[in-house]
């Protein structure tokens, strides 16, 4: 008898957990955009937020909280506690942060849930076009032909534009100051004034500079050349192995129901397999994401590892 009672038991629990994840969500979803308006995170959330209220049939909300290297956005999702708000989130306050900072505001692998991957790209190598360089090889000439004369910027400290640019400076040999921004906005202005000379940034966050030809691309981060950059050589085409990829992905707390999680990764999948989404996202120089939340994880552990090593060995410290 109390074996029955407690198979009734597991059962009225599993069809309750089922039915409540059915049900969800029960108000606006809220995605924390650790980034400024008008950046490439805003840009991806935005997207996928208008098909997914529809698919919700409640609104999205995309709320942009920029600043300590998207540590703020990040900690808003990893510290809340209503089931209807997650982060979108970047290798810089998650797979880097974890090497870069002497303290964070959360754990990664305690206090986050990584739920699903939104869109994979490479960083451009991108400089102001009044400058003569067209090539990695004229950037290097350049550099050190000029010594001290170049600055590059960032979207922000410990973000992939960062590190990659490190990496970048360390194993092709030059050298040039590091100026930060909050998002790629600011940082491709600097740019395009030449108040800064150079940056690495993902294609939508300097493509108005591009088009009115302010801005310079001139290669790409990814090991080979990219499907909607294909006119770009790779980096590791002067620089042998060079290769340092950017993600985006939709992070939940860790207190978030399994159920929920599943949920929110099933419904994100079904939304990057919309062909007119695509689209759009390879327009801006996207790769659409997708997959499992354990297949995201298994890419973030990946990265700590990576980079983990990286940072320690070239040094970089933030406070």
């Amino acid at each position: 008898m109390k074996t029955r009672n407690l198979i009734s038991a597991l059962v009225a629990a599993a069809v309750s957990t089922v039915t409540f994840a059915q049900s969800w969500p029960t108000k606006p979803v809220r995605i924390v955009v650790p980034a400024p308006a008008g950046s490439s995170l805003d840009f991806v959330a935005r997207v996928l937020g208008d098909k997914l209220s529809i698919k919700w049939g409640q609104p999205v909300v995309v709320d942009p909280k920029p600043g300590a290297g998207g540590m703020i956005g990040v900690d808003a999702a990893a510290k809340s506690t209503d089931n209807h708000t997650i982060a979108i989130g970047f290798p810089g306050p998650t797979a880097y942060g974890p090497f870069l900072y002497k303290k964070m505001p959360y754990d990664v692998v305690k206090d986050l849930v990584p739920i699903v991957i939104t869109t994979t790209q490479p960083n451009v190598l991108a400089v102001n076009a009044t400058l003569p360089i067209k090539s990695v090889a004229d950037l290097v000439a350049y550099a050190k032909a000029n010594p001290g004369k170049l600055s590059y910027a960032s979207v922000g400290n410990g973000s992939s534009s960062h590190l990659a640019m490190e990496l970048f400076k360390s194993e092709a040999g030059f050298d040039a100051q590091h100026i930060p921004f909050n998002g790629s906005p600011p940082a491709a202005l600097s740019t395009a004034n030449g108040d800064t000379q150079l940056l690495f940034a993902v294609a939508s966050g300097i493509a108005p500079f591009v088009q009115n030809g302010r801005i310079r691309q001139i290669a790409v981060t990814s090991a080979g050349r990219f499907d909607s950059l294909k006119e770009l050589p790779s980096i590791s085409e002067s620089v042998k192995g060079f290769e340092a990829v950017a993600w985006n992905g939709l992070f939940g707390p860790s207190s978030m129901p399994a159920d929920i999680v599943a949920k929110i990764n099933a419904d994100v999948n079904v939304v990057l397999a919309d062909p007119a989404i695509r689209e759009r996202l390879v327009a801006a120089g996207m790769a659409p994401g997708g997959g499992t939340s354990a297949a995201f994880r298994a890419v973030l552990d990946a990265d700590m590892k990576k980079w983990g090593a990286i940072i320690k060995r070239l040094g970089i410290q933030l406070d």
